[in-house]
């Protein structure tokens, strides 16, 4: 009997938090908007390692960090990674624009000790799809030996694992011309360890991916591209069952905008098919846009699936602001019947409002504030 022990190949996923305006690193005691990204790489490495992409006596060994509501051990990273001869990579996923800057300190130091690093998320995504060369600095994280991935990882996670095992990472990938699609494949999971860091135990999950609307202020668009992409139902409900058995049933669904997911009615049935038929008790916030009201049977399935909390895009009341913006979906005349659909269906609502549009002065914000106050529930 061979009872040599298996070699290990480090694999850390990291999403960073970002500074203030004064340099000071923001993070929470508790976290409220969990990282699909996070979620999904997770899950993705996960079902990599159950098929031994990197052979039958390799390991993946899998860790997780979310630095928005806890302390990265970048020391104590650098020391296992010296314990395993290095042998591992560590991936900073979903960085945002204002969380490359925290991406590369954290990533320079890791660099230094000679450890394999990548970046990925919108930053990287959006400036290679939306920018005629790239930014300065992402040529300076090229020069400290960063490998930049822009795109998606389902179907090339193995790829960048595969390389990163054998010494061979690329500078760049760029997936931005081929987005996957979403049903069958591996799905988002995070350990409960890591939930509980959330409010409420929180999980989260993309059912879809792409937006259908072409707001010019909106990088989902030129990321995950204007057309539908969506997770089945049976995929939505092995999700649901794998969190439930750790005792997860809070989950944030991240589509930018569940009511425009081709999928939206069929993923609903099956989470109330759940709730009566397997008695689970299932709580959901999802985003929405401002018509959704108007879906027939939209608003009444979402309730009966358990939806507690929407967010909603409101942007502006001004209509040139609104027209400038690109944002002609938003009739400002449907905002109170579709907050009072919500309210009426005992669903809280809070909405993004965006301050600064060109034909904003101070005195017309203080009109809309306002008008919000008394026309808006």
């Amino acid at each position: 009997m061979n009872t040599e022990p298996r070699a290990k190949f480090l694999v850390e996923l990291i999403k960073p938090s970002h500074y203030d305006d004064d340099g000071y690193l923001i993070q929470w005691w508790r976290g409220f908007v969990p990282s699909s990204s996070l979620s999904n790489l997770y899950g993705l490495a996960l079902d990599a390692q159950s098929r031994h992409i990197l052979g039958e006596s390799v390991d993946l060994d899998i860790d997780a960090h979310d630095e928005t509501n806890a302390k990265v051990p970048v020391r104590g990273i650098i020391r296992r990674f010296e314990r395993n001869a290095n042998r591992g990579v560590v991936l900073l996923v979903g960085v945002q624009t204002n969380q490359f800057a925290r991406a590369v300190d954290i990533a320079r130091e890791l660099r230094a000790a000679g450890i394999q690093v990548a970046i990925g998320g919108f930053h990287v995504s959006g400036c290679l799809a939306m920018l005629p060369e790239m930014p300065p600095e992402m040529k300076d994280a090229l020069a400290l030996g960063i490998t930049l991935f822009a795109g998606e990882a389902e179907h090339r996670l193995d790829e960048l694992l595969l390389a990163a095992f054998e010494n061979r990472l690329q500078p760049v990938y760029n997936f931005m011309a081929d987005l996957p699609a979403m049903d069958g494949e591996p799905l988002p999971f995070l350990p409960m360890k890591y939930v509980k860091r959330y409010a409420g135990a929180l999980g989260c999950f993309d059912a879809g991916r792409g937006c259908p609307f072409s707001c010019s202020f909106c990088t989902i668009i030129n990321v995950q591209g204007r057309k539908s992409r969506h997770r089945s139902a049976d995929d939505i409900e092995q999700l649901i069952r794998a969190h439930a058995a750790q005792g997860v049933r809070s989950f944030f669904i991240t589509d930018d905008n569940f009511a425009r997911n081709k999928n939206w009615e069929p993923i609903l049935d099956r989470i109330i098919e759940l709730k009566r038929r397997d008695r689970l008790k299932i709580n959901i916030i999802m985003q929405v846009d401002t018509m959704c009201h108007k879906i027939p049977n939209f608003v009444e399935k979402s309730v009966r699936a358990g939806c507690k909390k929407v967010f909603i895009g409101l942007e502006n009341i001004n209509p040139d602001s609104l027209k400038g913006a690109s944002k002609g979906q938003n009739r400002i005349t449907e905002y109170r019947k579709m907050l009072q659909a919500w309210k009426r269906a005992k669903v809280l609502t809070y909405a993004g409002y965006i301050l600064g549009f060109p034909s904003d002065t101070p005195a017309s914000i203080e009109r809309d504030i306002a008008i919000i106050q008394r026309e808006l529930p």
